[in-house]
């Protein structure tokens, strides 16, 4: 080999010297932007709109929190005295805050499981039925003034539908106020909050029950899979986790929220405060009171526990099927 053929494969001194560093993370993720910059542009209005609708709110309402604010004048900041006044305070809002844990803990489970197990059965209809049956489950939860259905059941004389059976069958003598009467308000709105829970969850479970890949089914029971159950667990759950997710978050935020089912049945305020929830208790003192202040650290606490909840759900849903 002559030297010229040995100089030019031979690495010069500079070369040699060179060693190549390790890309750092800032690099790694302009070059992955680059790479997805079409991605990106398609995602900016939604992620501007976001942002200012969602992101910039929650963080506001965090900061006004620790202000008195009265919409009248310049925020003032007090620290926190808001969050004092509300637990140690606020005897109302105590009664708020265990009527939404108990709303959350009876309505949110049950109604995560009422919409899966109806979506389950629902999906082995035909088409046609299947379709007529997704619209019965899902009306409720669109309709516009439902409430009056359960006003009328729920009506304090005798010609409410529950007194009227009851006093037909003997069971009472005289009809009770049911929307009135302290021990009986709360289970009312949890029973009615039930029957409105099937909606957006019940929708995202039959979604989701539709793209499982029948294969499937047909691999398990090579593998020994010999019941509906058992594909239930091993096959579907673990194949529809996204919706899982997405249900979950929908059902339990759903029953934090409670409003407007109080409201409507119970009155505002109700008996009692029988029937109080946070959001009532936000919208008292945001809407009428004006203590915006005061009602942005509600809205705090709430989004706190919502937050929070929601997170040891998806936890506990990641470890289904395995």
């Amino acid at each position: 080999m002559s030297e010229v053929a040995i100089k030019d494969i031979t690495p010069g001194k500079a070369e040699m010297g060179k060693t190549r560093r390790p890309q750092s993370w800032w690099s790694l993720k302009k070059e992955a932007m680059k790479a997805n910059k079409h991605a990106y542009v398609m995602l900016a209005p939604y992620m501007l709109l976001f942002g200012l609708f969602t992101v910039l709110p929650v963080v506001m309402s965090v900061l006004i929190s620790f202000t008195y604010f009265n919409m009248l004048e310049f925020p003032r900041f007090i620290g926190w005295q808001n969050y004092s006044r509300l637990f140690l305070e606020d005897d109302i809002f105590l009664i708020a805050v265990k009527n939404t844990l108990l709303f959350a803990a009876i309505t949110g489970p049950l109604s995560y499981v009422a919409c899966f197990v109806f979506a389950w059965i629902i999906n082995d209809l035909r088409p046609k039925l299947r379709a007529f049956m997704t619209l019965v489950f899902y009306a409720p939860s669109i309709s516009g003034n439902i409430y009056f259905i359960w006003q009328m059941i729920f009506s304090g004389d005798r010609y409410g539908i529950a007194n009227g059976f009851l006093i037909r069958w003997g069971i009472l003598l005289e009809p009770i106020q049911w929307l009135k009467t302290e021990i009986y308000i709360l289970a009312i709105i949890i029973l009615v909050q039930l029957w409105l829970s099937l909606g957006t969850g019940f929708l995202a479970f039959i979604a989701g029950l539709q793209t499982v890949d029948k294969t499937l089914y047909e691999a398990g029971a090579v593998d020994g899979i010999k019941n509906r159950w058992q594909e239930l667990w091993y096959i579907t759950l673990p194949s529809m986790k996204p919706q899982l997710m997405f249900g979950a978050v929908i059902q339990l935020t759903t029953s934090f929220a409670v409003a407007d089912v109080s409201i409507y049945l119970a009155g505002f305020p109700s008996v009692n405060y029988a029937a109080e929830t946070i959001v009532t208790h936000l919208m008292d003192f945001g809407t009428i009171r004006f203590e915006m202040g005061f009602a942005s650290a509600i809205a705090t606490v709430l989004f706190t526990l919502m937050v929070g909840t929601n997170l040891i759900v998806q936890r506990m849903l990641r470890k289904v099927g395995g």
